[in-house]
């Protein structure tokens, strides 16, 4: 028998209502996954997310989606879940910037043709000001978006992974294309400089874009 997640230190009242989470998301993944698993995840993605997490209010629900995400990714890469389209991740180093510009144009351009996710090898507690005020001017509000740790389950998931300015964070697996793109990071930058790397991105998610939609990487 398995070990039942630990209360969490310092934040007892929250085992209950990460234990409800668990509880909805082991239906969603009935048949999928056990609800050990489930709880498993739930627990990790929260602890995952606390340590970095500016403002808590909010922590319950980002948890509960990461979770979800980390799961579906988790039965995609096992072929529980069916694989339609493309997936591409995106990474960099705090996914408060970058990451998250190129993630919210390619689901924009993409109208559903690929999933898209980003994660950070050292994520930040939240998403660059400028990068949140330049993706509004083009339209797109990130104001729900939140920075997300690294996980081996979204690595597997994708086709296509993109790191810009990470390094060799991600875990190398047969069968994916990997790509580096060299593009400057928007933390401390002048709006100007933010909505110059915001069009830099675009160009590279179009070109991205015309080849997924021509070839498939799987």
């Amino acid at each position: 028998m398995s070990t039942p997640p630990q209360p969490v230190p310092g934040l007892l009242d929250d085992t209950a209502v990460l234990q409800r989470i668990s509880a909805s998301l082991a239906q969603k993944f009935l048949g999928i996954f056990a609800e050990e698993t489930v709880e498993r995840y739930v627990f990790e993605s929260y602890t995952a997310l606390r340590r970095t997490a500016k403002i808590h209010t909010y922590l319950a629900s980002t948890t509960e989606r990461f979770a979800a995400d980390r799961l579906t990714a988790l039965a995609q890469s096992k072929g529980a879940i069916a694989h339609e389209v493309p997936e591409v991740l995106f990474v960099c180093v705090h996914n408060a910037g970058r990451s998250q510009i190129a993630a919210a144009l390619l689901a924009q351009q993409a109208k559903g043709k690929v999933h898209v996710r980003s994660a950070g090898s050292t994520p930040a507690s939240e998403l660059d000001p400028a990068v949140l005020q330049v993706m509004n001017e083009s339209g797109l509000d990130l104001t729900q978006e939140f920075p997300k740790p690294l996980t081996d389950d979204v690595v597997r998931a994708a086709d296509v992974v993109i790191t810009m300015g990470c390094g060799d964070s991600c875990a190398i697996y047969p069968g994916k294309t990997y790509l580096d793109w060299d593009i400057p990071d928007p933390a401390g930058a002048t709006l100007e400089t933010a909505r110059d790397i915001r069009d830099q991105i675009a160009h590279c998610v179009r070109e991205l874009l015309a080849t997924l939609t021509t070839e498939d990487p799987r």
